[in-house]
């Protein structure tokens, strides 16, 4: 990739001058797709990030948000308190890098999400991760999924950062192009929060970690282009390499740095390496700097300046300083093992980089990061799906539909994890969402980060809105109320105007659904030109969202061995039949329809849905969502707990599959409590109660039945095809 002949004549025209090889690659990396957002940018205004508790929006390297304070009687009562806790939040994606080098392209997202915690002066305190690739049965997505999956667990183990949340999906348009989500929330509190806002002429840069190699050179560039199809040889010069030792010694000597106030502004090294961390700092705060690249701390030999300002080797931070406390900052970084370069100091003029005493870079710094100019494209709205249903003996369909990869256990994924590193998870993978205790104040954390490519490839638009409802459903499902989301939108080449039309509808879905919800959408990462020979991936919008609670405990998933057993939300009859569009049933016999239709009042559906679960006589809850009623019901059975249940209806196929978000099972010991609740928000069905035979029983015209062992078995797709 190189400068694009219009970009070319704008920096021409704002220089005055031809642009020095530095200059240009630097312009080529920042104005990039995947830096300056130049397709997804004009779109991003729909979403709402304001609310009461957030405290930085997008933009920076991570958002804040405060944890709302509890009042005297210990119930939620929102607003700010005086002595407030806060989180981070942040969303990135490595989707290209992935695909060319998945262990450490997967490895590489996990640290760069990690050091964007960091920068905002907070510890990193759980992970997220949510996965698409091609269908399971296919070896190189195989090869592609288990490389990642090692690659997050190597680098989150190392680091001690709990990956506690996240979600796996397979769909054969990922096939040339898988995608890597990784989200994760960060703890600090006003008087150690830091920006990457540059504050002060005079000021020193100093860049903190690993010596700087020739890995990841084009990174940004990289990831903006669609992948050739000999993408895993040729661009893996492009891919960073990690060390999550260093990573570790990184985060505990920037909690030094920030607990000493020896941080004016910071930003790790990510896209365009330098270039881009430097430049960045100061154009937030319409200032220059002046650095001397040869006083960057290198690990290999006869570097230049392009390569020194554009590499993405990993495990850095760029910090600014007062000249004071410089001397300190050194030290620190000596205590650690880790590198530490003066290379620079903030001005109130332009960019300017040397090498060797010779001008390379001399540009305005809000130029380089804000010129890019927008695009203006054209889209096209996807097609109405046709209903065309398979006629399948329904026992057939539930064994194919519980036994589905994107269905079944992901215990062989998060069983890689270690999940309880902290000491902070109360409720850890394989759940709805996770918790984690947050006890500064004296609160729970709930976490949902996911997906669902199935259904936002048959409806962009309603697909998204169900993302967000579901990812709130999760959280709710557990007593918690939702407070804030990051997003990671992704997409194919946006210069096709289909591809842009889905593109354009996942956006406006999920920010309605979210506004509806009261949930601000505080930060996100956009990733386009995910295209490769294969074609381009469905539209992607991975949603990583967050709820608070007072305490840390939750109702469970799994059933106990005596209660009712409780639909809240109906059958799908509300249209004459269940609309099966977006559901694993469709997908595995090859039908299509209608995506369902959501709830009237998503929102007080969540309220009354978190009140319910932390209600004394709730015993269980179990969000109903991909693979349908079938799939959640197969979920809650135990080896010490069954289920028998009858499916009031003469469409069961229908009942059974549709995959209608919003839907939530509630075990309770008071059916009319429940009842009651819901009265006038959503329909509530009772479906029947829970035994101790460990055996699940569906009467839905025929009778289903399986045990908890053949259920485990059925469910075990993924760890019985990898081990």
């Amino acid at each position: 990739m190189s400068l694009a002949d219009s970009d070319r004549e704008l920096v021409v025209s704002e220089l005055g001058r031809e642009p020095t090889r530095a200059e240009a690659a630097l312009f080529e990396n920042l104005w990039s797709e995947h830096c300056a957002y130049r397709s997804s940018r004009p779109l991003l205004s729909a979403f709402d990030s304001e609310g009461e508790q957030v405290v930085v929006g997008p933009g920076d390297d991570a958002a804040v948000v405060a944890l709302p304070s509890p009042d005297t009687d210990g119930d939620r009562a929102g607003g700010r308190a005086d002595d407030e806790t806060y989180i981070t939040m942040g969303i990135e994606s490595h989707n290209h890098p992935s695909y060319v080098d998945p262990f450490d392209g997967a490895a590489t997202g996990v640290g760069g999400i990690v050091r964007d915690t960091l920068s905002m002066g907070a510890y990193p305190i759980a992970l997220a991760d949510s996965l698409y690739f091609g269908e399971f049965d296919d070896e190189h997505s195989k090869y592609l999924f288990e490389g990642v999956v090692e690659g997050i667990s190597h680098y989150g183990n190392c680091i001690g950062v709990p990956t506690v949340a996240g979600s796996v999906d397979f769909h054969s348009d990922y096939e040339g192009n898988p995608l890597v989500n990784v989200a994760c929330v960060g703890l600090t509190n006003e008087e150690r929060l830091v920006t990457a806002e540059a504050q002060e002429p005079g000021n020193k840069l100093v860049l903190v970690g690993n010596g700087t190699g020739r890995d990841g050179l084009g990174g940004a560039s990289f990831a903006s282009e669609d992948l050739a199809e000999d993408a895993e040889t040729e661009d893996r010069p492009a891919v960073q390499v990690g060390d999550p030792y260093a990573e570790k010694l990184l985060i505990e000597a920037n909690e030094v740095l920030v607990d000493e106030d020896l941080i004016e502004s910071a930003r790790d090294l990510g896209a365009a390496g330098l270039g881009g961390a430097s430049s960045e700092m100061v154009a937030k705060a319409d200032l220059g700097a002046h650095i001397e690249l040869e006083r960057v701390h290198q690990r290999e030999p006869n570097m230049n300046a392009l390569e020194i300002l554009l590499a993405e080797s990993q495990e850095r931070m760029c910090y600014e300083v007062e000249p004071d406390n410089v001397d300190r900052v050194r030290e620190i970084a000596e205590r650690f093992d880790l590198g530490c370069s003066v290379i620079g100091e903030v001005t109130d003029g332009n960019y300017v980089c040397t090498f060797d005493g010779e001008s390379v870079v001399d540009v305005d710094a809000y130029f380089l990061g804000e010129g890019a100019p927008m695009n203006d494209l054209s889209t096209e709205d996807p097609a109405e799906p046709e209903t065309d249903l398979p006629d399948v003996d329904l026992e057939d369909a539930f064994e194919t539909v519980v036994s589905s990869p994107n269905t079944a256990s992901k215990r062989w994924v998060y069983r890689q994890y270690d999940h309880e590193v902290g000491v902070r998870t109360s409720v850890g993978p394989g759940d709805d969402a996770a918790i984690i205790a947050v006890r500064e104040a004296e609160q729970g954390l709930a976490l949902s980060s996911g997906g669902a490519p199935n259904w936002t490839d048959v409806a962009p638009y309603e697909g998204a809105r169900a993302v967000a409802l579901e990812n709130a459903t999760n959280i709710a499902a557990k007593g918690a109320t939702p407070l804030a989301a990051v997003d990671c939108l992704n997409g194919g080449n946006p210069e096709k105007p289909d591809v842009y039309g889905g593109f354009t509808g996942i956006v406006d879905g999920l920010a309605e659904m979210c506004e509806t919800l009261s949930t601000p959408v505080v930060g996100g990462n956009v990733s386009l030109y995910n295209d490769s020979v294969a074609g381009p991936i469905p539209p992607t919008p991975t949603l990583a969202m967050v709820g608070s609670k007072d305490g840390y405990d939750a109702p469970p998933l799994a059933v106990e061995p005596a209660g009712d057993l409780l639909l809240v939300g109906d059958l799908g009859l509300e249209t004459g039949s269940p609309r099966l569009g977006g559901s694993e049933y469709l997908a595995r016999f090859d039908g299509s329809d209608a995506f369902p239709e959501l709830p009237t009042d998503p929102a007080a559906v969540v309220e009354t849905l978190a009140a319910v679960a932390n209600d004394d006589a709730t015993l269980a809850v179990h969000d109903v969502s991909h693979g349908g009623l079938a799939v959640a019901l197969a979920e809650m059975v135990t080896e010490d707990a069954g289920l028998e249940v009858a499916i009031p209806s003469d469409q069961p196929a229908g009942a059974l599959f549709h995959e209608q978000p919003g839907r939530a099972l509630v075990q309770t010991e008071s059916p009319e409590s429940v009842r009651e609740a819901f009265d006038g928000v959503a329909p509530v069905v009772e479906l029947g109660s829970a035994t101790d035979d460990g055996r699940l029983t569906v009467d839905a015209g025929r009778t289903l039945t399986a045990d908890a062992a053949e259920i485990r078995d059925r469910r075990g797709t993924i760890e019985r095809e990898l081990e």
